[in-house]
């Protein structure tokens, strides 16, 4: 690991090479390039995250983190602009090579012009916000220049409300950690049906209003079966029920031990897996497909009420917010 302290762009590079010839080409080959904007408390949970998802992708990481913003108060208007960079290439993250930046005063709101010079070359860039995303993903410059587009909006403090938000601000290139964490749901709902003659014509969903997981598991149903699906208020997504054209039942309820009982009308229950995955196993997941998931914006569009999100261009245009005003 090398750390620099009060340094500029220019050396970062220079030495992101350097550390490259040196560790004999251990991280060639890159898939792609993962920018992530994190507050510095969070770094570590991030360091861990990329740990995991580089065994299946080897990327080059930069990770940005942000100090508070000049503004007109005392505390911060004489703040100085400063750049702190550790490089690390293989290592304890693996094989991959790393750039962790902490950019301070109004640097932090131009972080592109360092990010861009150390973009991989020839590879797809993918943002990620570990934390509350931007209003409009155009106001981060580090999300204009992505390909794709990854936020948790479970981190913020309505998640039910920041699910409109980004239906009304989404392109094709976005997605959720929320999503992504409805995998196993999908995935045994849609082997229950695959195993069976009957169709659903009705569905209930338990969880929470503001789990922004049940209501795009509650989307995604209303989207692939074309049916009514309600919903039954709990602390968290635990089950979600179906009644048949031929006059059964099916359901699917999960259980504390990482399992999952699917039960149907004349046949014996099953216990099924329904592990919650670690932060890093998530990530990996959406770093597997760089192409616009349809899936989830049509479970975004029929959860939300917004059409038309396939039809939007993916491309984004920087929208200039000045967060000291």
């Amino acid at each position: 690991m090398l750390a620099l302290w009060d340094t500029t762009g220019t050396e970062v590079v220079k030495k992101l090479a350097a550390e490259r010839r040196n560790a004999g080409g251990v991280a060639s080959g890159l898939a792609l390039t993962l920018v992530v904007i994190v507050d510095e408390a969070r770094v570590r949970q991030v360091e861990d995250a990329a740990t995991i998802a580089a065994s299946a992708h080897p990327y080059r990481l930069l990770v940005v983190s942000r100090g508070p913003v000049p503004g007109p108060d005392a505390a911060t208007a004489n703040a100085k602009d400063r750049l702190d960079a550790e490089i690390i290439v293989g290592g304890r993250l693996g094989p991959t090579e790393a750039v962790i930046m902490r950019m301070h005063g109004r640097l932090a709101l131009h972080a592109e012009s360092v990010i861009m010079p150390l973009l991989a070359p020839d590879v797809p860039v993918v943002t990620w916000w570990h934390g509350p995303p931007p209003e409009k993903l155009g106001y981060d410059p580090l999300g204009v220049v992505a390909e794709r587009r990854v936020t948790d909006i479970a981190q913020c403090f309505d998640p039910a409300t920041s699910l409109l938000q980004r239906a009304a601000d989404y392109a094709p290139g976005d997605t959720d950690l929320s999503w992504t964490r409805l995998t196993g749901w999908r995935s045994l709902i849609a082997g229950a049906f695959d195993t069976g003659g009957a169709t659903a014509m009705r569905a209930n969903v338990t969880g929470s209003l503001q789990d922004p997981a049940t209501i795009l598991l509650r989307g995604w149903l209303t989207d692939r079966l074309g049916i009514d699906v309600t919903l039954t208020e709990a602390k968290a997504l635990s089950g979600v029920d179906f009644q048949l054209d031929d006059g059964g039942v099916l359901s699917l309820t999960s259980r504390h031990d990482g399992t999952a009982v699917l039960h149907r009308s004349g046949v014996n229950d099953r216990i099924l897996p329904l592990v919650k995955r670690r932060l890093g196993e998530e990530l990996a997941e959406e770093l597997r497909r760089l192409d616009p998931d349809q899936p989830y914006s049509s479970a975004l569009g029929a959860a939300t009420g917004v059409e038309g999100l396939e039809e939007r261009s993916p491309s984004r245009t920087h929208i200039w917010v000045d967060p000291a005003k």
